[in-house]
């Protein structure tokens, strides 16, 4: 049964946006179901994503862990058009053997996780990390009275949304939106800019569908939502950047009787505190290897600097790194005989992006709208984010600021020491120590050992077997790091339990269906057994 220790958790993901929502103080936004929601709970201004790109935020916030730690930074594992590198491709990010989903964790403790349905996790999910993973999953379908997390992400705020392409009549009036000074103010622009605050009118919507639902069950008081977006706003300069458009995002957590409606807390929080948090509000240990910290509840733990990244998007390869805390941003550029705008073909399709193309081409952007045809780039940039929020005066080369310069070195370089930066290593010698000659390891599959008081456990291999009752049956995967699924069902389309511990059969016969799954290999053979007790 969920009680007061056992919260309910409702996690919604939007894509692709900063907070450009009522509740933040956006005049033209129509988002009344996410204002109702900061209304009832508190807002979080100062958190940020990881990286400004999906794939590998996606992963720092399932597994706790830094993409740069794991091996999840570059975006997407495949490697399209022979313009990359030859190494097998899709590939699936292999982490150390104890990195799991956070998830898991929570199965484990008796919660009923759902994600509906977008995963991107830069590895193929596996079986172990949710109950229902799919375009029906909710927490409706859980046990009667068993605590959940749920996880929705509505898609419809993407990049692409803003695309010229089968769009919808405008109801945003391009005339009133307000365009960052870095890009073109053209009719384009603006048009692009009012189809992003449209969808996010219907992602709200669907905000709204989901709080209406919890109040339906009656599950309101004893569930904590939690509004975000995996990165900052679909714009150049924006996405894939860790410049505050491309990493600031929204966050809303309503916990009834314990979070102060309409409040804001000013704490920096970052993506990686995500899980941590959640493990920490349902009183689940979390394992020491998780490199976040809750923000939220008994065991909060403020930080005082968030971390950023960039690697290989789509096509074309870069490395940069940020650190930022309340007042200052500082970006440190790995290839800075690079130009800032590096071929990626998905990125040139968006609206603004072609118009930024377009003029500088016919020499038509200067001042700060020419700030990303800078060449060379900096080695190093320094904002004051307080009082340059668009991040446009570098103070890097100022003498002024030489200590906050240094400081911000150190805890950048601190930080690559302590959690490892794994893009230093060329991809191919990564996804090479992965896939020995080529191939994707595949993990074991399970045995059965069935323990009584007789036999104190040895592997069977019997097609089926009769056995006294009581019937004790231990399952066991020689793959290092592996998770174990089961089930009692027949069919593909069944439930997949997480094995925690050795099964009490019932008398009777039962079949018992097993398979294993470590992140990064293949998922094992299905292996089954069927047992009759006696």
């Amino acid at each position: 049964m969920n009680t007061p220790d056992r919260p309910n958790i409702l996690w919604i993901s939007l894509e692709d946006t900063t907070p450009r929502f009522g509740c933040y103080g956006d005049p033209i936004a129509r988002t009344p179901n996410i204002d109702r929601l900061a209304a009832g709970g508190c807002r979080y201004p100062n958190a940020f994503s990881t990286a400004g790109v999906c794939a590998p935020s996606r992963s720092a916030i399932i597994t706790g862990m830094y993409q740069t730690s794991i091996g999840t930074h570059h975006m997407r594992t495949a490697h399209t058009n022979n313009h990359t590198p030859d190494m097998p491709t899709p590939y699936s990010a292999v982490p150390p053997p104890y990195v799991k989903t956070f998830t898991e964790y929570l199965r484990s403790a008796g919660y009923y996780c759902s994600n509906n349905s977008k995963t991107d996790y830069q590895f193929t999910p596996p079986v172990t990390a949710w109950d229902d993973c799919s375009n029906e999953g909710h927490w409706r379908n859980r046990e009667n009275g068993q605590p959940f997390f749920s996880f929705f992400n509505p898609t419809v705020t993407h990049e692409s949304g803003m695309w010229e392409r089968n769009q919808r009549p405008l109801v945003t009036n391009p005339d009133e939106v307000e365009l960052p000074p870095y890009l073109p103010d053209t009719r384009k622009s603006r048009e692009a800019l009012a189809r992003h605050y449209d969808n996010l009118a219907i992602a709200d919507k669907r905000v709204g569908e989901l709080l209406d639902e919890l109040e339906e069950d009656g599950l309101r008081d004893n569930t904590i939502v939690f509004l975000w977006s995996d990165h900052g706003e679909g714009l150049p300069r924006g996405k894939r950047w860790p410049y505050d458009a491309g990493i600031r995002i929204p966050l809303i957590v309503r916990w009834h009787g314990e979070l102060t409606g309409g409040s804001v807390n000013e704490q920096l929080v970052s993506f990686i505190d995500l899980g941590p948090t959640v493990l920490s509000l349902c009183g689940v240990e979390a394992p020491q290897h998780l490199q976040g910290q809750p923000f939220l509840g008994p065991d909060t733990d403020e930080r005082d600097y968030i971390f950023a990244t960039r690697d290989r998007y789509d096509e074309s390869y870069d490395m940069i790194r940020a650190v930022r805390d309340k007042k200052y941003k500082y970006i440190r550029n790995y290839y800075p005989e690079k130009p800032y705008l590096l071929w990626i073909p998905y990125r040139n399709r968006h609206p603004i992006m072609q118009e930024m193309w377009r003029l500088h081409a016919e020499g038509k952007l200067d001042g700060d709208q020419s700030v990303m045809f800078q060449y060379p780039r900096p080695v190093e940039e320094l904002y004051d984010v307080e009082n340059d929020k668009y991040e446009l005066r570098n103070l890097a080369e100022n003498g002024a600021h030489i200590d906050v310069l240094n400081r911000m070195r150190n805890t950048l370089a601190e930080w690559q020491s302590d959690y490892g930066d794994m893009g230093k290593l060329p991809e191919e010698q990564m996804v090479a120590q992965w896939y020995p000659n080529g191939i994707q390891p595949q993990t074991s599959s399970p045995i059965f050992i069935p323990i009584n008081a007789t036999n104190p456990g040895m592997e069977t291999t019997q097609e089926s077997l009769e056995w006294d009752d009581p019937l004790l049956l231990q399952l066991h995967c020689s793959t290092q790091g592996a998770s174990i699924a089961y089930t009692t069902e027949n069919g593909d389309d069944v439930s997949w339990k997480l094995y925690t511990e050795p099964l009490r059969l019932p008398k009777g016969e039962t079949t018992v269906r097993t398979k294993a799954i470590r992140i990064g290999y293949k998922e094992s053979e299905e292996n089954s057994l069927s047992f009759t007790v006696i």
